[in-house]
């Protein structure tokens, strides 16, 4: 089975278990690094995030499921963590939760003369990404960006 199949079948099957725990599914990721094969799934919880033994409950129940399916061929190694403090904005509904936040990101070719920006979030309308950067207003179209994630301010 292929990379994005695979991606694919295990978001079909984790998405309403980690609905039905509170928790929301940011990534799902199947990559060869080297040698080896890692199946990586991010999680997070609105409220709190999530915690070791999260990801140890919610690696038990894929680990189970995956045994049940055998969609993937050959040895991996599987990865249940939280997506960190710069979290991807994969979806629009990422990217209008975080309007207000300040955010990272980069886009498949330039608009307005740049491809990176950084700065705060101050709409999203689900076509169009406002964001401020040294105060000055950036109007950046959705399908234009290639990624997208929550940035730290030092």
């Amino acid at each position: 089975m292929s990379a994005p199949k695979i991606k694919s079948e295990v978001e079909s099957f984790i998405t309403p278990y980690l609905d039905e725990n509170g928790y929301q599914l940011v990534d799902v990721e199947y990559v060869k690094e080297g040698s080896n094969w890692y199946l990586r799934i991010y999680v997070d919880r609105e409220e709190g995030g999530i915690d070791i033994d999260d990801c140890g409950r919610i690696s038990e129940f894929v680990s189970a499921k995956l045994d049940e399916l055998d969609p993937i061929e050959g040895a991996y190694f599987l990865e249940v963590s939280s997506p960190g403090a710069e979290r991807p904005l994969k979806k629009p509904e990422d990217v209008a939760k975080a309007v207000g936040k300040h955010v990272f990101v980069t886009t498949y070719e330039p608009v307005g003369g740049a491809k990176e920006f950084e700065g705060r979030l101050d709409s999203f309308d689900g076509s169009v990404i406002e964001i401020t950067v040294n105060r000055r207003k950036h109007a950046i179209p959705y399908d234009k960006v290639a990624s997208a994630r929550l940035a730290i301010v030092f």
